[in-house]
């Protein structure tokens, strides 16, 4: 089978690629670290063509690879035929400088890193087609955990030093070897992010995906912004713009390009094929964020449903990662393509997790309904992630609900009961946070538990009012309540962080405290303003409980605000705040002895 020029070769005569494949039969002798005359046959095709000229040569001598790019784009093949990763891939790249300059690039040394060659070679070639010296780059170790170059020459064409050359891969082969065991198994990933700005943003949302990024323990290197109307439908960014990327990608070593819109599966697909790494988009990096924090059953099969809804529709190209058998014997069709199994696999997965959480949602629904018995009001905690509502629970709890300064810190939802200053108890439900572009898959994921906030008697909207993007993100925590159908309802505002404003802050919105939960300043106004919201419609009426049915009296103490307590010849006579529910489950605790007045 012949052999192929692989990379840019639009516009080269037929004729003269069919010359250029004759590369792979030169064979570069032992003891030799590269011939002259394959050096001499490079330097003539990029006098001929006018590009760069790649060639990959295996530690046997032989041509493995022969490309052709330009001095702006470059697109080398990944090679390696030594198994053990951790040592030098086994091939060294040589490839030509159309400008004359011999000098590797920073995006030559990047490749070098990131694959781990032998050696990256540069020959320098004139306009007439002569080479006018060679350089050569090694990896010498590794410092940090990163590989340490060191770039040599350059060198005539026939004055290479071939023995020291071959003895600098020997060497950077062994120390990498050596110091293997010390390498960091699971090493950062190295992340560019990368946004669309049309000038329609409210805010900076890509500082918000570096602090996303970084909860997943990337390591950002760098963020990309284009200024553009609308994002490109093929590249999201453009053409231009994405192979500025691809070289960023080769000099800086980049594991990961992080988008900030969601991207559709064709996007992906052309983005990873021109950047040479792996690309996800927000949607991906928040759900993995969910995955990794939900530790209940019902957030797992949430966060797995929401993964599910999200792959889907980008399965096209992804058969083989997501393989699995699947079917059985006679649900395959004769000649039935994986990737329509793959698909039917998650649809039917799909339906399982909708009829499980469904079952999970009447079991919440029942334990709502318990609480309503129960005539305790609940406060529903929402805001914006990482606002502090977990510590502001913690605080008037005196729990240890997980409570990190990262974003979706805690995902499951918990519930305590506090006792309020003035007599009476509310539960506390903290709910998951929000953020801009929250995705669609996840809300609908997670309804049931946001409905929470649906359902409670009063919202408490905890805000970082340290966030100079504080309004916005406001904005975006009601524009979500209003979607699960809990806008409107009995909110109170409480202006987190306060401990952190270098300036004065006066609340934006009617009943509203500022506090600090991590200092307390401010709890004992919240509580009271929670109390006043809580008990709002409640009345005062004194109920006479007969001495038998001390169990009536311990309710009334616990459900409402005791004002007064006598005895009476018949009972002892309470003058208390109630609400209708409890005062109802009063009148049929007594039935007929029910002795029920309104208080003067």
């Amino acid at each position: 089978m012949q052999k192929k020029v692989n990379g840019s070769t639009a516009g080269i005569r037929q004729s003269l690629l069919e010359e250029m494949a004759g590369l792979y039969s030169y064979v570069v002798e032992g003891g030799q670290f590269v011939s002259a005359e394959l050096l001499l046959a490079l330097a003539e095709f990029t006098g001929r063509t006018g590009r760069e000229i790649s060639v990959y040569l295996s530690r046997d001598g032989r041509v493995r690879d022969v490309s052709v790019g330009d001095s702006a784009n470059v697109k080398m093949p990944h090679m390696r035929f030594n198994r053990n990763t951790a040592r030098l891939s086994g091939v060294r790249c040589v490839h030509t400088h159309p400008g004359g300059s011999p000098r590797l690039s920073a995006v030559d040394i990047g490749t070098l890193k990131s694959a781990l060659l032998d050696a990256m070679c540069a020959l320098g070639v004139s306009a007439e087609g002569r080479p006018t010296g060679l350089c050569a780059a090694f990896v010498t170790g590794r410092a940090g955990g990163e590989p340490v170059t060191e770039e040599l020459g350059p060198y005539p064409v026939w004055g290479i030093p071939h023995a020291e050359l071959l003895a600098q891969i020997a060497a950077g082969d062994t120390a990498l070897l050596k110091e293997a065991p010390q390498l960091r198994e699971n090493r950062a990933e190295r992340a560019v992010l990368v946004g669309v700005e049309t000038g329609r943003e409210s805010y900076d949302t890509l500082e918000e995906l570096k602090a996303l990024a970084e909860t997943t323990g990337a390591e950002v290197l760098r963020i990309e912004r284009q200024n553009r109307p609308t994002p490109d439908n093929v590249f999201y960014v453009g053409k231009g713009k994405a192979e500025e990327l691809a070289r960023l990608s080769a000099e800086q070593e980049v594991d990961l390009f992080i988008f900030n819109d969601e991207l559709s599966a064709p996007q992906i697909r052309n983005l990873e094929e021109i950047l040479g790494a792996r690309v996800i988009d927000r949607t991906a990096l928040i759900l993995d964020i969910f995955a990794s924090r939900a530790t209940t059953r019902e957030g797992r099969l949430q966060v797995e449903l929401a993964q599910l809804n999200y792959r889907l529709p980008r399965l096209t190209g992804q058969g083989q990662s997501l393989s699995r058998l699947g079917g059985g014997i006679g649900t395959r069709g004769p000649g039935e393509k994986k990737l329509e199994t793959d698909r039917r696999r998650i649809r039917r997965r799909i339906y399982e997790l909708q009829c499980e959480l469904e079952e999970v949602a009447k079991q919440r629904a029942l334990r709502r309904s318990r609480r309503e018995k129960n005539a305790l009001p609940v406060v529903a905690i929402v805001g914006y992630t990482n606002a502090g509502k977990s510590t502001l629970l913690n605080l008037l709890s005196n729990s240890d609900v997980l409570a990190e300064d990262k974003l979706f810190a805690t995902l499951d939802p918990v519930t305590r009961k506090i006792a309020l200053p003035e007599g009476g108890e509310v539960l506390l439900t903290d709910t998951v946070g929000f953020i801009e572009k929250l995705p669609h898959d996840l809300v609908d994921a997670f309804r049931s538990t946001l409905e929470e906030a649906a359902y409670a008697d009063v919202i408490l909207h905890v805000v970082d009012c340290a966030n100079p993007n504080m309004r916005e993100q406001m904005a975006t925590v009601e524009s979500v309540l209003d979607s699960i159908g809990a806008g409107g309802k009995k909110t109170v505002t409480a202006y987190n962080k306060t401990d952190l404003r270098q300036t004065s802050f006066a609340p934006l919105s009617p009943n509203s405290v500022c506090i600090s939960a991590k200092t307390g300043e401010g709890v004992g106004a919240l509580l009271a303003l929670l109390q006043k919201e809580a008990f709002a419609g409640n009345k005062t009426v004194r109920v006479t409980v007969p001495y038998a049915r001390g169990e009536v009296a311990a309710f009334l103490r616990q459900k409402g605000k005791v004002l007064e307590e006598t005895y009476a010849e018949d009972g002892t006579v309470l003058t208390v705040v109630l609400d209708e529910t409890a005062l109802g489950q009063v009148r049929k605790m007594l039935g007929n002895s029910c002795r029920v007045e309104a208080a003067d």
